[in-house]
């Protein structure tokens, strides 16, 4: 009976190494935001610790709004995103001073391609 131990628990680590994988690959991050459209761009003023939200409307046909370039987490840092109303509401908390651009991408789902944008630049002050 002793000898039969390390066979059950090589069998149960390669089962649970196995889900392990099939687990991680699942969790994949999205594919990047491809080129973006021209769109409305708009500039935004704020000062160190103070909260910046963007509003962006919903749209039908399972279409989303994706954060489409990376944003510098040493000026802007994401703090939330809720539906609220007809709108996607994304709030950032100002990190540091400097300027940092947030761009959006309309998707279909999590694809590449962009169908609308929209851009704010955003200036921190301390």
């Amino acid at each position: 009976m002793a000898s039969r131990h390390p066979t059950i628990t090589a069998s149960v680590v390669v089962a649970l190494v196995a889900s392990a994988v099939v687990a991680g690959s699942s969790r994949a991050t999205a594919p990047p935001v491809g080129p973006l459209p021209s769109g409305p761009t708009s500039a935004v003023q704020t000062h160190t610790g103070e909260l910046v939200a963007f509003a962006l409307p919903h749209r039908t046909g399972g279409r989303v709004w994706r954060i489409a370039r990376s944003v510098d987490r040493r000026i802007l840092r994401q703090v939330s995103e809720a539906d609220v109303g007809d709108q996607v509401v994304l709030v950032f908390k100002a990190a540091g001073p400097g300027t940092a651009v947030v761009a959006f991408g309309l998707t279909r789902g999590e694809r590449p391609k962009a169908f609308e944008s929209r851009r704010f630049t955003v200036s921190v002050r301390s």
